[in-house]
């Protein structure tokens, strides 16, 4: 039963600072959000701190929840237009609906974790299918320096998807073989000069 709680005043919290930002971001918004008596989410997570390490924790844990369900509900990828067709799905989850949410919330967080070293550590990327099936397809196709290159195409994606959160719009299958290309080190199949 506590644990129940604290995972829907974990889930709440997440809700408020998607919709409050960081400073909407109490005790009292969340006992609001959960629909809990005044005191709630301060009998579970004592400081504000406390409350941002178990939302932080919650974030994770429904981010790696959605890496493992996109590696069951789809084959792994084993060619080029595969990757960049698993990595289309998985930033339009990120930029709508609940995943959009949790986009936001997310960036919030990793804002705090640069003085936060305890939220670093939570936030830090993680194995998953995800990233395995980046390293598969760039080792099949050769690339030497195999960790470098899942590292920072995963990280250009990432950027990528901040960027439309903050200025609208989605990801383009074109922008995404720029990116997959660049990890590669060969020129993108809809090259459309200097950007």
């Amino acid at each position: 039963m506590a644990s129940d709680r604290r995972t829907n005043l974990a889930d709440a919290a997440l809700d408020v600072l998607a919709d409050e930002g960081i400073r909407g971001l109490t005790h009292r918004a969340v006992d609001r959000r959960a629909a809990m008596p005044p005191g709630t989410t301060s009998a579970y997570f004592r400081t504000r701190a406390a409350l941002l390490t178990g939302l932080v924790t919650r974030l994770v844990h429904l981010d790696q929840a959605e890496l493992r369900t996109v590696a069951e509900e789809h084959p792994p990828p084993r060619t080029v237009d595969e990757l960049v067709d698993r990595i289309a799905l998985l930033t339009r989850r990120r930029l709508t609906g609940e995943g959009r949410r949790r986009s936001l919330a997310r960036y919030a967080c990793a804002i705090e974790s640069v003085r936060d070293p305890e939220l670093r550590a939570i936030l830090v990327p993680r194995e998953n299918a995800g990233r395995e099936a980046v390293r598969q397809v760039l080792a099949a196709q050769g690339v030497q320096d195999l960790e470098d290159r899942t590292h920072t195409l995963l990280t250009c994606v990432d950027g990528l998807v901040f960027d439309r959160l903050v200025s609208g719009g989605e990801v383009t299958r074109e922008a995404l073989e720029g990116l997959v290309a660049a990890a590669l080190r060969r020129q993108p199949p809809h090259t459309q000069g200097p950007v």
